[in-house]
């Protein structure tokens, strides 16, 4: 396959060390409505910058950002102040491109946005190919000039036949998002694979891995988050992940019990919170066994610390054979007769049967909030 290929200057080094970010989203507003959610659009800004900052004070070779900077098509002087950050940090080399949500669009800002010296941009959605001979490193990449691409851009990139350190920025991944065949670019000869749109971090091998989102986006970016720390050698590439968002989404699970009441439930919850760590953002699901009599205020729960959301999965308790003992003639005898004929595992008759007669009783069932 021929590239275009463009040089960057510098001095030769014998170890390229490098961080690879992806899918900053600068400009999100996670959780729109809540509290919290201005400030965490800060947070993501301030995450990002902070490490470029880091990054240049320990001398970082290459820093590789594959796709999503921002949340959506960039302002110019969104552009302008990304620019001074990177340029900042010089001699620190940068390469990045745009994704599925900072795309280069009809008149996009990226188009003919005049970048520093150490920066370096993949205009077109068509693999191209930097050669930075400073570090001895050939990067190939591309951008999107779509929201969408559907075919594999990647499965036939291969590293050109020349000396150096060779390496792919990709993003996608899902059917949508250029499909990716991870064990095809595994054995494709890259020396490492930086791939972004996946926001969840996951190191494929030592050669090829998701960073992740810097900062988690939304509710379902659950556990750690941050970049991977990397360095190249004649010897090979050896990367490890590095935690770097200032708050996680975590799912609190708390097991009710027949005695509890709603506010002995919020306060459990206040307790939990504290113990877990309250500049969390808590997916809060309560489970087990409730009173019948007892519905719990998820609209108070949701309240409590960074609660994002409230789901009710616990059942009413019955006793279910002394029940039917007690009920064998009428409706509700009938009902736990059927529910036991059916063919369905424990815990799902358990719902039936518990959901059913509290309606029968009470009208009432599960909620979310």
């Amino acid at each position: 396959m021929v590239y275009p290929i463009r040089y960057v200057v510098r001095n030769e080094v014998s170890k390229m060390r490098f961080i690879h970010m992806a899918d900053i989203h600068m400009g999100a507003v996670p959780d729109r409505g809540k509290s919290w959610s201005q400030k965490r659009s800060e947070e993501i800004e301030a995450t990002f910058y902070g490490l470029l900052k880091e990054a240049g004070r320990q001398g970082i070779d290459l820093i590789l950002i594959a796709g999503d900077i921002f949340h959506r098509p960039p302002t110019k002087r969104e552009l302008k102040e990304l620019n001074y950050r990177l340029e900042s940090i010089a001699p620190v080399q940068v390469v990045m491109m745009a994704g599925n949500h900072d795309y280069i669009g009809e008149g996009s800002n990226y188009r003919d946005f005049s970048w520093g010296d150490n920066v370096h941009f993949f205009r077109q959605e068509k693999v191209d190919v930097i050669y930075i001979e400073a570090l001895d490193t050939w990067v190939y990449g591309l951008s999107y000039e779509h929201r969408e691409i559907k075919q594999p851009l990647y499965d036939k990139v291969r590293p050109l036949d020349k000396p150096g350190y060779h390496i792919l920025l990709a993003h996608g991944g899902d059917e949508k998002h250029i499909p990716i065949q991870k064990k095809e670019l595994l054995s494709a000869g890259f020396d490492y694979v930086a791939l972004g749109h996946i926001h969840k971090p996951e190191i494929i091998s030592e050669t090829m891995a998701y960073a992740g989102a810097l900062e988690p986006i939304d509710r379902l970016d659950m556990g750690s988050r941050g970049y991977i720390y990397g360095e190249i050698t004649d010897r090979g590439t050896r990367i490890q992940f590095c935690p770097a968002s200032r708050r996680e989404y975590r799912e609190l699970v708390l097991e009710s019990d027949t005695d509890m009441t709603s506010g002995e439930m919020e306060q459990w919850l206040e307790q939990q919170i504290h113990i877990e760590g309250a500049e969390h953002l808590y997916n809060v699901v309560l489970k087990g066994y409730r009173d019948m009599d007892i519905v719990y205020d998820l609209d108070r729960l949701a309240h409590v610390g960074n609660v994002v959301s409230v789901k009710d999965e616990t059942l009413p308790w019955f006793d279910f054979e002394r029940l039917y003992n007690e009920n064998s003639e009428n409706l509700i005898g009938m009902f736990i007769k059927k529910v036991y004929q059916m063919p369905m595992d424990e815990h799902r008759r358990e719902q039936i049967l518990s959901y059913g007669l509290q309606a029968m009783y009470h009208g009432r069932g599960g909620n979310e909030r």
